[in-house]
């Protein structure tokens, strides 16, 4: 069944596109991860213009995070104080990240930059999860446990100034850091259109040693904030939002999403970060094989006419 997207001007399969959704889906639910970064680079693979999908995927973020956030809200799963500095740092860094993106997309470079950014992000990202989890698995099989970093200790972060006291998370700790995580994941999220809950959460554990019961929904609540803003720039600044793949693409995730966290509580955690950093790196790849193909059109930058007369 083939629908028009009116602002990517081309035609798809509705069924594709909701199975698309729904395979992210089944991979967010899975991972406990937005999806974004998955869903953005599968949508240009498939011929979807950058700037469509980087924009219509900050839509089907804000819809697969809202149901995530109202259920750790009814088990009081949020630190609003904490989320209340990290969503403003992130709104304002989604300003910077639009902006941005209507400056490169003006000067004919957004292509460019989303493919490198997204080879550089996720070829880290994915490399750092494999080794990370090979690391687990191989301890696990010797025998030995590695030590772990207990939510609540201190570490150099905690030596900042400006510090507040967060009473949900019982940390006290300088708002330095937690708006520079904002602003990072906002900046970056609206463009390149992921939602950066992948990043936000070992951040907020890591860095600020945010306990457990209310990362994940502290994290989806900056997620969900930030996308809503970079939907709405979007939408206004560089009218790039397709309403019509935004809607597609959700009704394949909300059911994929029930499939992934059915099985993704049956695996073992390193499992599911190697997996996750083997398909990670495979999308890298292949933003790296796209950079360095030979164009199917291939071009001149000499000036029209040049040598004539």
């Amino acid at each position: 069944m083939q629908i028009y997207l009116p602002i990517a001007e081309l035609s798809a399969n509705l069924f594709f596109l909701m199975g698309m959704g729904g395979t992210v889906g089944f991979l967010s639910g899975l991972f406990g991860v937005g999806g974004g970064f998955l869903l953005t680079p599968l949508l240009i693979f498939t011929g979807i213009p950058a700037p469509v999908a980087v924009a219509s995927v900050t839509g089907q973020v804000v819809a697969a995070s809202t149901s995530g956030a109202l259920s750790y809200y009814r088990h009081g799963g949020i630190d609003f104080h904490l989320a209340f500095y990290l969503v403003a740092a992130g709104v304002t860094g989604s300003f910077f990240g639009v902006a941005t993106f209507g400056a490169l997309r003006g000067a004919g470079q957004l292509d460019l930059v989303i493919s490198l950014g997204y080879l550089i992000f996720l070829g880290s990202i994915g490399s750092l999860l494999v080794y990370e989890a090979v690391g687990a698995l191989i301890r696990r099989s010797k025998g030995k446990a590695r030590p772990l970093k207990v939510p609540g200790q201190h570490n150099w972060v905690h030596g900042l100034p400006f510090r507040v006291r967060f009473k949900r998370s019982n940390l006290y700790v300088s708002v330095l850091p937690v708006v520079a995580i904002g602003l990072f994941i906002g900046f970056f999220g609206s463009l390149l259109g992921i939602g950066g809950g992948f990043i936000l959460v070992p951040a907020l554990v890591y860095i600020l040693r945010v306990p457990g019961k209310v990362v994940i929904g502290t994290s989806l609540i900056q997620v969900l904030s930030t996308m809503v803003s970079s939907t709405i720039l979007h939408a206004v600044n560089t009218q790039s939002v397709d309403i019509i793949l935004v809607i597609s693409l959700m009704v394949g995730s909300v059911t994929g999403a029930q499939f992934g966290a059915a099985i993704g509580q049956k695996m073992r955690g390193e499992q599911t970060r190697a997996l996750l950093g083997f398909i990670v790196l495979a999308v890298a790849l292949r933003f790296a094989y796209t950079l360095i193909k030979t164009p199917a059109d291939v071009f001149s930058l000499a000036a029209a006419g040049a040598g004539a007369g």
